[in-house]
């Protein structure tokens, strides 16, 4: 009965965790379509003086990839064929340009030419027609935009994690496309490239699935299965990157002078000092979204707290403790930083005390991931070993490495374990055999970052 129970009750969790995923059981009506454009823009509100006549005979998929299916390839392609379409909307939504149709330019022409024809068939020919009567020329651009959707690259990043236990368990999957949109803008009067703009936007899918399969009892198999899979529309996220592109392109012509926002120059100015920002994170981001940032100034302080061992002649060591303060100065490289400190330690072992107890080190460390929050180090360095009054000093080599996590920025925590070699086989006391005495250290410290 117990089994049962537990069963129902694991059911009920995860139909009612089922039916916060909102599955659709009815359809939906139609509904004006989704707005990508980000609320909080460089732009803003900012309005052009004049808006600038601009003609896109083609801005289409140029990847010539196909959809990717289980089993081969479909005719379907990757991407949108409508990219033409989605950048004249975005052009007509941002106010700075006024876009003219050039796409289909044959049917307005043959539509205008159908309009004269049907004027003079049926207009008296002794009468003169009236300015109303005649149409008026086309619009001729300035301006024409080419480029296109020159990348599709799927797969970039895939993942998941799961566990399952006698029957029961959940499983999560991810996985990120990326596209990439180019778009340019060309002078009709010389020909030449004003501005090219490159914007790329990745495009995410997930699911997450929750399941049971065991008997409750003899001849009773209780089977549950609940999950849901979420994808990121394709055709809106070649939208917010084309909405993206024209932003660009609207804010580096401004810059450049080849439009003008209403404000006059302490407009421009202000759009230049948040672009220059918005230019700044971009360059400090890779790939994978990836930022390449410092997370550490150029000087560090330090203390570490753990532990010592001695392993010298004698069989039986007992687990001492270690205090250390370091300074650390990081170079201009960020993967380099020397580190000089002091410690004091106690290596206790079965015997009379040691009467080395106190430290000077000079370290130089490699950092393996300088611009993550979590990353592994090395060191290596050469010191003296001696007691509190700076009797019976001797040299030691030293070697180690750990892991440093910064929760914050300029404050790391690390975990590290390092020997010390020394040139001397009397630490502990005892001269025996030809190996000279060494010690570990390890433990855990805090690093505060200070200065440029």
């Amino acid at each position: 009965m117990k089994k049962v129970f537990y069963s129902s009750l694991l059911c009920l969790l995860l139909w009612s965790c089922g039916a916060r995923i909102k599955q659709p059981f009815l359809t939906e009506q139609a509904r004006i379509g989704e707005n990508t454009t980000p609320e909080n823009t460089v732009l803003g509100d900012v309005k052009p003086i004049e808006p600038v006549v601009v003609g896109v005979y083609k801005f289409r998929d140029q990847t010539g990839q196909y959809k990717q299916v289980e089993n081969g390839t479909s005719w379907s392609t990757a991407v949108t064929q409508g990219a033409t379409t989605i950048l004249l909307k975005s052009l007509e939504d941002s106010k700075w340009f006024t876009p003219i149709e050039r796409e289909n330019v044959s049917n307005l022409l043959n539509e205008r030419q159908i309009i004269r024809s049907t004027r003079n068939q049926y207009s008296n020919p002794n009468q003169q027609l009236s300015e109303a009567d005649v149409l008026p020329p086309l619009l001729f651009a300035g301006i024409i935009l080419e480029g296109g959707i020159i990348s599709y690259d799927s797969n970039i990043r895939t993942g998941g994690a799961g566990a399952r236990y006698f029957g029961t368990g959940a499983s999560s999957e991810y996985r990120e496309d990326r596209i990439t949109v180019y778009l340019r803008a060309v002078s009709t009067s010389n020909g030449k490239i004003l501005k090219t703009i490159y914007i790329s936007k990745t495009i995410l899918s997930q699911a997450i699935s929750a399941s049971m399969f065991r008997y409750v009892d003899v001849k009773k198999l209780l089977e549950v299965e609940v999950g849901m899979t979420q994808n990121e529309p394709k055709q809106l996220a070649v939208k917010e990157a084309i909405d993206k592109a024209v932003e660009g392109l609207i804010i580096e012509g401004i810059i450049d002078g080849l439009w003008l926002p209403e404000g006059g120059e302490p407009v421009v100015q202000q759009i230049k000092e948040a672009y220059a920002q918005e230019l700044a994170e971009a360059e400090r981001t890779k790939l994978y979204n990836r930022t390449f940032e410092d997370q550490r100034s150029k000087h560090g302080l330090s203390v570490k707290l753990g532990g010592a061992l001695m392993d010298g002649d004698y069989s039986n060591n007992d687990l001492g403790y270690s205090f250390n303060a370091n300074y650390k100065y990081l170079f201009n490289n960020p993967h380099w930083s020397f580190n000089l400190g002091t410690g004091y330690m106690e290596l206790d072992r079965t015997g009379p005390p040691i009467d080395y107890d106190f430290t000077i080190d000079g370290n130089l460390e490699f950092i393996f991931l300088p611009y993550e929050n979590l990353t592994p180090f090395v060191y290596a360095g050469g010191g003296t070993i001696t007691n509190t009054s700076f009797e019976n000093a001797e040299f030691k080599f030293q070697y180690g490495a750990g892991i440093e996590y910064l929760p914050v920025e300029n404050i790391g925590i690390e975990l590290f374990g390092e020997q010390n070699l020394t040139f001397s086989d009397n630490i502990d006391g005892v001269i025996q055999g030809q190996r000279d005495d060494f010690f570990w250290r390890f433990g855990l410290g805090i690093n505060f970052y200070f200065g440029r």
